[in-house]
């Protein structure tokens, strides 16, 4: 029987799961599942497939509450599908606070003490967590893994990691924390072992999707990005704004009479590329609209990228490679070729052919420019595996 290690992705609305398997060679994935529509009151659904995308459970959820889900699916498991013995759960955690750098094993003290960092990830950490307490109501052995999303920036120096205000809010937690980490970290590792040499330079990470920011890499190492406090820093995403000036809130809470929940719903959930357009919040769709509102929300996406990308690099001291990643990133070759257009004064040149090719290099003569798609949940299993093993 082999070992499995399952990776939890949970959010407000859904769980995203994956599970592995542990052979010879590392890890497999074997299943991918979705159980979405939750906290709706209508009821939830989950769907589970296989590595080559083939239904094996299709099924609504009695209850759309996300305890049922992760019930129904250890059911599934127990049940001998999968045909091996789980040993260790992942799960993606958001923020881990200015002093984690490393996954940790959760027991019921540190879920207390990442509940009491929800101030800092208000939209994310109790659902991430949910799941986790969930497990460790039913199965009080089995061993689970936190993996953090801030975690990797915790090599940043202090001058990348602090605002200019008065340092008592620093000694708060008030900081640039950063996120997308795991998904920097699995490219990081990518690097090492696919390009060695890019991976001891100086490397900017773009991770395009639905949320979406600029890492800096140099040896490795996270030294600068673009997120900061929360998620909302840093590029336009698909519903978030991005760096806004602190006075439009001003402005909106004199001259709107906007309170915080309003104003948290407005830069969240109707700004970005869906605010800018007024169509859309999936690049898929603009790229195809033709409105010259969906063209100018792309070319502001672009542009701001290419200012944080060129940021960035000042950040780490150069630019020896270029990396694009995630769903925009993999799959947007015009959005490519028009953040590099912005940047050819740093040596970035596409090839026109490659880049339309959906090449691993799509670089003409000067700074590599890399497609390397993200692969968080291989990260967060790798680092539950080895804490399981330890």
């Amino acid at each position: 029987m082999r070992d499995l290690v399952l990776v939890v992705n949970a959010g407000s609305s859904s769980i995203k799961l994956a599970l592995y398997r542990l052979e010879s060679r590392g890890l497999r994935l074997d299943f991918r599942g979705l159980a979405d529509g939750l906290g709706s009151g209508r009821g939830g659904r989950l769907r589970l497939h296989d590595a080559d995308a083939e239904p094996v459970l299709d099924e609504s959820l009695a209850s759309a509450d996300h305890a049922p889900a992760m019930d129904r699916f250890l059911e599934w498991l127990d049940e001998g599908d999968a045909s091996g013995r789980l040993v260790a759960v992942g799960h993606r955690v958001v923020h881990g606070g200015p002093d984690r750098s490393e996954p940790v094993i959760l027991n019921n003290r540190v879920l207390k003490e990442l509940e009491a960092l929800s101030p800092l990830a208000p939209l994310h950490q109790m659902h991430n967590l949910a799941p986790a307490v969930r497990l460790a109501e039913s199965r009080p052995d089995l061993l689970q893994v936190a993996c953090f999303d801030t975690a990797f920036h915790r090599t940043q120096p202090q001058i990348a990691q602090r605002f200019a205000l008065p340092r008592r809010f620093a000694e708060q937690g008030v900081l640039r924390y950063g996120f997308h980490g795991l998904s920097y970290e699995s490219i990081g590792n990518w690097l090492r072992h696919h390009r060695p040499a890019l991976h001891r330079g100086h490397v900017v990470i773009a991770h395009l999707g639905n949320g979406a920011s600029v890492c800096g890499l140099r040896d490795g190492r996270s030294l600068a990005t673009s997120m900061g406090f929360t998620a909302l820093d840093g590029l336009p995403m698909g519903t978030r704004c991005g760096s806004l000036d602190p006075g439009v809130v001003l402005y909106l809470m004199d001259r709107e009479g906007m309170d915080a929940r309003q104003i948290e719903d407005l830069l969240y959930r109707r700004s970005g590329l869906l605010g800018m357009s007024g169509i859309s919040h999936d690049m898929r769709v603009l790229l195809e609209s033709g409105e010259s509102a969906a063209t100018e929300a792309i070319a502001i996406y672009c542009y701001r990228a290419a200012r944080e990308i060129a940021s960035v690099a000042t950040g780490i001291g150069g630019l020896d490679a270029l990396v694009f990643t995630a769903g925009i990133g993999e799959n947007a070759p015009a959005v490519r070729e028009q953040i590099c257009r912005h940047l050819r004064w740093l040596g970035v040149n596409l090839n026109v052919a490659a880049n339309a090719g959906d090449a691993l290099e799509i670089g003409g003569d000067g700074v590599p420019v890399l497609v390397v798609p993200t692969d968080e949940e291989g990260e967060i299993a790798r680092q539950a595996l080895t804490l399981a093993a330890g």
